[in-house]
């Protein structure tokens, strides 16, 4: 929790002015009592009309005052845990937007977005309430304490009694919950994932007819943490009534030995009932200490799964800026690579060594987790090689600022994501300030043109949350669009033509040819995608079979031969463009 006090350093005044508020609230709330004493002592004793008439004024004096201070410093705290966590969940925004594939791919997705919001309430509620009451409450305890013992020494002794088992009480049941809380949260982030799984994937779900296996892991999973929760709260719930007891009893006692000193004349009959509303001060202020110790534990274990993610460090980080322009052979260069994922046993890819000249069209082919997209994943440096470097215009990609490398790629996933928004707001992506000219040159070469005319609003057309109003096809090259739009050095299409048909995927490979200056990557499961490519690599198990022209590789290579004419026949080799 330190670690995130610094969000609170623009609020200083607001931290102090709240709890100097409360206090002087608390200070004219401990007045109440003696007046009250006054009140039946004098006023009510001597039939003094005029004394009870004075001593009401001043109680309702006393009560505007504590209620103007109350609100100022209600006021003064929301602005402050309002402010601490708005800064905290940005600064945790930025820091998660700089962590690598490999540190989102350990922490998860679902937790992530779980700390951001629930786990940054439950901080921001914690700092409400500790400006509000951390200082009050035991304020207003010891300060009734000190009052009662002003009155008689002898019947406070039961305050001396009173206050040293609540505390212990309180403790006992912290230090039962306080672990348990994480444990909540934990729980929390299993829910979620569930329900983020079964939303996203729900066309899965009802076309395996799975929905009644997934309700039952919903099921079960929600009964976990129904039933944590509940612990917990038994375990939270015992304070008010152990609370109540107790102090129940201290007013039983402190009322039958005032009875006793009031017989004896040592104390009146006021100074009984303000002894007695020092008790039910000092209740009330326990049953808010103890609402007060539940928040700050929820707190507390909220900013402990926070902190784990700010101590989370990128392992990606650019070392150096690049100004100069310098010459260079190879627009990309892998020199015995190896990458090994992280909690992984195995490398995913084994001593990757090519070179790839500026211009050049490389194709990668191989088997189903052969390392594919690994390779091509390490150009813009999403992971970073475990042995080797790669190279970019002839500068280690570790020496780049990240931002910069980035700049000079244009990347389309296997998964095409488009954003909510209009066409236009989705290729603005590539380039902020591109012309209506430069989009539709990128849609003509993606081949998306003819589908974006034929929308009735064209390039305003809107698109719905991961192009959800599309189909497969038309994402994909509305993807491959964006990224044309940024008119990159290098383009990487990562098996981004899945979804097309061959002819339309014919089409965008003979228009990308007008991307002259542009390195292109293309990796497929298709050679028809890649036969025309200069150079093609062959991935087997994470490590290169053989490089060369698509004539070349059928020569020569098995691997190539074999996924080849799983594809095509060669009675048809001869017909294929």
């Amino acid at each position: 929790m330190k670690s995130l006090m610094k969000y609170l350093d623009d609020y200083k005044k607001e931290c102090i002015l709240s709890p100097l508020f409360k206090l002087l609230e608390a200070t004219f709330e401990l007045f109440v009592p003696l007046v009250m004493a006054a009140i039946i002592d004098i006023g009510i004793s001597q039939k003094d009309k005029q004394y009870v008439f004075r001593m009401c004024t001043i109680l309702i004096v006393l009560g505007v005052v504590g209620l103007v201070c109350s609100i100022t410093a209600q006021y003064f705290a929301a602005k402050a845990a309002v402010g601490f966590s708005a800064k905290l969940r940005h600064s945790l925004f930025e820091h998660i937007g700089h962590l690598s594939y490999s540190e989102l791919d350990t922490l998860g997705t679902s937790t992530l977005i779980t700390r951001m919001t629930n786990d940054v309430n439950q901080v921001q509620n914690g700092v409400n309430l500790v400006l509000r009451l951390l200082l009050r409450s035991p304020f207003v305890v010891l300060g009734a304490m000190i009052m009662a013992f002003t009155i008689d020494v002898k019947a406070a002794l039961v305050f001396a009694v009173v206050i040293p088992v609540l505390c212990i009480v309180v403790f006992i049941i912290m230090f039962m919950s306080v672990p348990m809380y994480e444990v909540v949260q934990n729980k929390l982030d299993q829910v979620l994932t569930t329900t983020r799984q079964n939303l996203t994937g729900v066309r899965v779900i009802r076309a395996f007819n799975k929905e009644k296996d997934e309700k039952k892991t919903f099921d079960r999973r929600n009964r976990q943490l129904t039933n944590i929760r509940m612990y917990v709260g038994r375990i939270s719930g015992m304070m008010n009534p152990v609370t109540y007891c107790i102090i129940n009893i201290g007013i039983a006692a402190l009322i039958y030995a005032g009875a006793f000193r009031t017989d004896a004349g040592d104390i009146t009959q006021g100074e009984v009932v303000a002894l007695v509303n020092y008790m039910s001060q000092i209740l009330v202020e326990v049953i808010k200490l103890a609402n007060l110790i539940i928040t700050v534990t929820k707190a507390l274990a909220s900013a402990k799964r926070i902190e784990e993610v700010f101590d989370t460090e990128p392992s990606i980080v650019g070392k150096s800026v690049i100004k100069t322009k310098r010459q260079f052979e190879y627009a990309v260069e892998f020199n015995r690579v190896s990458l090994k994922y992280k909690n992984s046993g195995e490398e995913a890819l084994s001593n990757i060594s090519f070179q790839v000249k500026p211009g050049q069209t490389i194709g990668i082919i191989g088997g189903t987790g052969c390392g594919k997209s690994s390779i091509v994943n390490m150009i813009p440096r999403f992971y970073d090689a475990t042995k080797g470097e790669v190279r970019v215009n002839g500068i280690n990609v570790k020496h780049w600022q990240t931002d910069q490398l980035r700049d000079l790629i244009g990347m389309v996933m296997q998964k095409s994501v488009l954003f909510r928004g209009t066409i236009r707001d989705n290729l603005r992506w590539g380039k902020a300030d591109a012309t209506d000219e430069e989009m539709y040159r990128a849609l003509e070469i993606a081949q998306a043109r003819e589908f974006v005319d034929a929308k009735e609003h064209k390039l305003d057309e809107m698109i719905e949350q991961g192009g959800k109003n599309l189909s497969g096809g038309q994402r994909q090259r509305l993807a491959i669009a964006r990224a044309i739009v940024k008119q990159p050095s290098i383009l990487i299409l990562d098996d981004s033509a899945s979804a097309l048909d061959f002819a339309t995927d014919a089409k965008l490979r003979k228009s990308l040819s007008q991307l002259e200056d542009t390195t292109i990557f293309i990796v497929s499961q298709r050679t028809s995608s890649i036969r025309h490519a200069d150079h093609i690599i062959v991935l087997d198990d994470g490590k290169i079979v053989m490089t060369g022209t698509h004539e070349e590789l059928l020569e020569n290579c098995d691997e190539y031969k074999e996924i080849h004419y799983s594809q095509v026949s060669k009675d048809e080799e001869g017909g294929v463009a």
